[in-house]
């Protein structure tokens, strides 16, 4: 299978994104803590934005639960999401640097794990593991930009979706309140939309746009 040429790809992104802010989406890295729901459409989102770094960082597997809301296909079940979500996202970005992680991220891991990212966006199914990340980065790298999310199960509204500002360095998106320990089951475009909340504030910090 043949690609475009790197010049053609980042070509066509310019004419889409004008070149300043395409120059600054192609020098950025950016790391996706969880391959799921969130992450993996998380960074496929960056991938088709022309981002130049992605750090994947997973330990699981994809499973045949995953396929009504996360980035894999049926022929990659059992394969490790990192590996699986690296083989689509080179379709996608040929020439993106993608760097993979598959490990469990725990807080004392964080301040060498994310070392060399400067945007990392939490993407966690667990509450506790959200929690976690957040306070290690708040506390071990407050100098990076983070993006966390909170809340996108279930049927309510998707206008109940939003980005909030915490701090100068911390963005969530969500609703705040939904959560699959309710009963709520997580639904596709809900969760993409969350994702999609995720990735455009990434893309906005990199322009150096601040403000919700």
């Amino acid at each position: 299978m043949s690609f475009p040429s790197r010049e053609e790809m980042y070509h066509a992104l310019e004419e889409r994104h004008g070149s300043e802010l395409q120059k600054k989406i192609s020098c950025a890295g950016v790391a996706v803590c969880g391959l799921g729901g969130l992450g993996s459409n998380i960074a496929v989102s960056l991938a088709r934005a022309g981002i130049g770094r992605l750090h994947l960082i997973d330990f699981d597997t994809v499973d045949i639960s995953n396929l009504n809301r996360q980035q894999y296909f049926p022929d990659q079940l059992g394969m490790p999401k990192t590996e699986a979500l690296s083989q689509t996202l080179r379709r996608i970005a040929p020439y993106c640097d993608i760097h993979t992680d598959n490990v469990k991220i725990t807080a004392d891991l964080v301040p060498t794990l994310l070392a060399g990212d400067s945007f990392i966006c939490e993407a966690f199914d667990k509450a506790e593991e959200k929690a976690m990340l957040v306070n290690a980065v708040l506390e071990k790298l407050p100098n990076k930009y983070l993006v966390a999310a909170s809340g996108m199960a279930g049927l309510r509204s998707a206008n109940d979706i939003r980005s909030r500002k915490i701090t100068s360095r911390f963005f969530l998106c969500g609703d705040e309140t939904s959560d699959v320990s309710d009963g709520i089951g997580l639904i596709a475009p809900r969760v993409m939309l969350c994702a999609a909340h995720q990735a455009h504030m990434i893309i906005r910090l990199i322009a150096g746009e601040y403000d919700v």
